[in-house]
């Protein structure tokens, strides 16, 4: 009977909020930044519900939910990564929507003489995600196979689980160059520069999802919904992303 009471007294002494929850949002690793903002913007607007934010690479993200992490809201840096999520049937129908936009980069320390691609033949150590599972790396293995030069520079990479270990890598002068989002530049502009903005034949997408088993499914449409309105994609933009 004492611990019923002292449990009770805890319930009451604990301030709650009508209908507060908590949304889970597994978003892409270059989202990071952004969505940290988007989460205490929504949170201000909703008060009493919180935002629990989970970054990877896109498509181990759509493995965990495929394994049945409990995710409300996924948010891919390729359309590659959300159609797979498509195809397994793990979105809510008519969710889906395209929400930001990027570029691809070639990024260096701030010390590096490299200047161009072209410069990447005397490098060592070039890094950009593994495109079997990071979008980075897919976009950069496209645009280098269509210049004519994947082939030759391939067994200098050194492949990275999300875009921002690659920007690591580069930050700590581990390799000399990497390819990244425009996006990521700013989250270590003091320790790399972009020399070079990298043409993809795919452009640079983020599309958005409500996961169809979503523990909060009213929740998860209201923050999908918050990144595309305009104080969402005024966050955004603060943080380099473009329009869809």
């Amino acid at each position: 009977m004492p611990n019923k009471f002292l449990a009770a007294v805890l319930v009451a002494a604990i301030p709650m909020v009508a209908g507060a929850a908590d949304v889970t949002v597994s978003a892409a690793a270059s989202l990071t930044n952004a969505f940290k903002a988007l989460a205490q913007s929504f949170e201000a607007a909703h008060p009493g519900n919180r935002v629990l934010l989970n970054f990877a690479a896109s498509d181990p993200l759509v493995q965990q939910i495929a394994k049945g992490a409990p995710v409300d809201v996924f948010a891919s840096a390729d359309q590659e990564a959300m159609d797979k999520a498509e195809n397994q049937k793990l979105l809510a129908s008519g969710t889906r929507r395209d929400f930001a936009s990027n570029t691809v980069v070639l990024v260096v320390p701030l010390n590096s003489r490299i200047a161009s691609l072209a410069d990447l033949a005397g490098a060592r150590r070039l890094t950009t995600g593994n495109p079997a599972s990071v979008p980075i790396g897919r976009y950069t293995k496209e645009a280098l196979t269509k210049a004519n030069l994947w082939q030759g520079l391939e067994a200098k990479f050194v492949f990275a689980t999300s875009v921002r270990q690659s920007l690591d890598y580069v930050a700590r002068g581990e390799v000399d160059a990497g390819f990244v989002y425009a996006t990521d530049v700013l989250a270590q502009k003091d320790k790399v520069k972009a020399v070079a903005t990298i043409p993809t034949a795919t452009p640079v997408r983020y599309p958005i999802a409500v996961v169809a088993n979503a523990p909060q499914p009213a929740l998860a449409r209201q923050f999908a919904g918050y990144v595309a309105s305009g104080t969402g994609q005024a966050i955004l933009a603060k943080h380099g992303f473009g329009k869809p």
